[in-house]
């Protein structure tokens, strides 16, 4: 918000449940913050969303795709749930593709000033590159995120918005509360820091300024299909640690 605020934005934020942490935004900035709440796990829900902000007169002409879940507990694909993999694939991917499709068919009806800004820019993950074990459900929503997703929007958005540009922000490990926990595990902040040349996490700010700069048509008018990875160099999984290795005679 902060970033597209210092742009000239006027910006709609969706939430699911609580508003809380938007509160203060909207407080600071009461005329170019709109909070909407939405289950966007649900199609009547998300139908819903995009007439409330027709009906507040609000055309969207950037939409950023950022909401996500990660289960926290390992479970390996051997065990896992199908409806631990329904669930996982509804929230990261089934989901962002009832907002892409609604955000397509508002920009429809927007004038051909409106299209010059058209522009989608959805969030990935290091785990969509390199895979994640014991969290194939979230590596394969956000892998379908970031290519297949990403790659197909690209070619469809210019048949509606000339102009228009569809790429992917891709973070490893960011320092916010869904993360919190994992980060307290010495040996997961070993595994990233070691595959790492920056040898630090990324911060919310960092994903956002990737966001803002992509979403600008003057800075990033020629970049779409792409996937920006925001992870300080990130190489790979490092998967054992030295004394998980037994080093042959």
């Amino acid at each position: 918000m902060l970033q597209f605020d210092q742009q000239g934005a006027k910006v709609a934020a969706h939430y699911n449940t609580t508003s809380s942490t938007l509160k203060p935004l909207q407080e600071k900035y009461p005329s170019q913050l709109i909070l909407i709440q939405a289950d966007v796990t649900s199609e009547s829900a998300v139908a819903n969303l995009f007439a409330q902000l027709t009906s507040k007169d609000f055309h969207i002409q950037v939409i950023v795709l950022n909401h996500g879940f990660w289960p926290t507990t390992d479970v390996p694909m051997a065990d896992m749930a199908l409806a631990q993999w329904e669930s996982t694939i509804a929230i990261n991917l089934t989901s962002n593709f009832m907002l892409a499709r609604g955000y397509l068919q508002g920009l429809r009806k927007m004038s051909d000033s409106q299209k010059e800004f058209a522009s989608i820019i959805s969030v990935g993950s290091t785990a969509g590159k390199v895979g994640e074990a014991n969290h194939a459900d979230y590596s394969s929503a956000k892998s379908g995120m970031m290519y297949g997703f990403t790659l197909s929007l690209k070619n469809e958005i210019v048949k509606i918005a000339p102009r228009g540009r569809a790429n992917c922000v891709a973070p490893g490990w960011v320092k916010t509360p869904m993360a919190e926990e994992a980060l307290k595990d010495p040996a997961v902040v070993y595994r990233s820091i070691a595959t790492t040349p920056v040898k630090k996490f990324a911060l919310p700010e960092d994903v956002a300024h990737q966001i803002v700069i992509l979403a600008s048509p003057v800075v990033s008018g020629h970049v779409s299909g792409e996937v920006i990875m925001v992870a300080g160099g990130m190489e790979g999984r490092l998967l054992n640690l030295p004394e998980d290795v037994e080093l042959p005679p």
